[in-house]
């Protein structure tokens, strides 16, 4: 295909310190992915109508623990670098240079892209447990629209303006999977996981952090980070909030009665 060759040369530009990574020298392998994605979910589900649901509790120990692990790895080189190199919340450009924090801040942005194909095991995880409650329109909208976003913000901006939401991300997600892996250890310390909404809670502030960050910068004129990449996820921020928002109200508005059930249903972040 001509959209994919070599010669379109805004697919092919960038940034040239990512060139020698994995998955980044053309945009094919990350809509490959997305394909990959969604045609494995759509095969578990086929497999598994008529079998029994796996546990894979022990699976899931091991998963939770690497997945809190990376993801306060990333948030901590996210904050870390934005820190030592005097970030600015308003008005920061990428730095293109190849000194050392540049260099770190470049990298964690590729590590943030892969973490989110590492992601996808959430939904095949969910197929193979038949809990397809939790396979919902938002969980899989979510995991297959951030690749490609993590995807043009490695390529084209690692660093910057960008960092802030993936740094949020990072976070959130070392809640997310802190509170899952606890989960996974069964009913003697479920019972103690009362604060499962609360990382609803947490997430609907990463959005709305998110676009107030977003939208202060598309008011500073004379700042040269790309305004289109803004615009985008600003966008992007705010239908995922607005879906958060249906899920919180949907999930924990419910009489007493049957807030046992909600409390059991699970979403991905951003």
């Amino acid at each position: 295909m001509e959209f994919f060759s070599e010669n379109n040369t805004f697919l092919y530009t960038g940034d040239l310190r990512s060139k020698g990574y994995p998955l980044m020298g053309s945009p094919k392998y990350m809509i490959g992915s997305v394909l990959i994605y969604l045609t494995v979910l759509f095969s578990l589900k086929m497999i598994m109508k008529n079998r029994q649901p796996f546990e894979l509790r022990g699976f899931l120990m091991i998963y939770n623990l690497i997945q809190v692990v990376g993801t306060f790895y990333m948030f901590y080189e996210f904050f870390t670098v934005a820190y030592l190199s005097n970030y600015s919340l308003t008005c920061e450009p990428v730095n293109y240079s190849n000194e050392e924090l540049p260099l770190r801040m470049q990298h964690v942005h590729w590590l943030f892209f892969m973490s989110k194909l590492v992601d996808y095991i959430d939904t095949f995880v969910f197929a193979l447990r038949k809990k397809d409650n939790q396979i919902t329109l938002l969980h899989v909208f979510h995991h297959a629209s951030i690749v490609p976003y993590s995807w043009v913000a490695a390529k084209y901006f690692p660093g910057g303006q960008s960092f802030f939401g993936c740094m949020l991300n990072s976070f959130v997600h070392t809640v997310m999977y802190s509170y899952y892996g606890l989960a996974a250890l069964g009913p003697r310390v479920q019972k103690y996981l009362w604060w499962k909404r609360y990382i609803t809670m947490i997430q609907l502030i990463q959005f709305i952090s998110v676009i107030i960050h977003s939208f202060v910068n598309l008011f500073q004129p004379s700042c040269s980070f790309p305004k289109g990449f803004i615009v985008a996820y600003t966008i992007y921020s705010f239908v995922l909030l607005c879906l958060f928002l249906d899920f919180y109200f949907k999930s924990y508005s419910k009489k007493p009665a049957s807030s046992s059930s909600a409390s059991t249903k699970r979403v991905k972040s951003n």
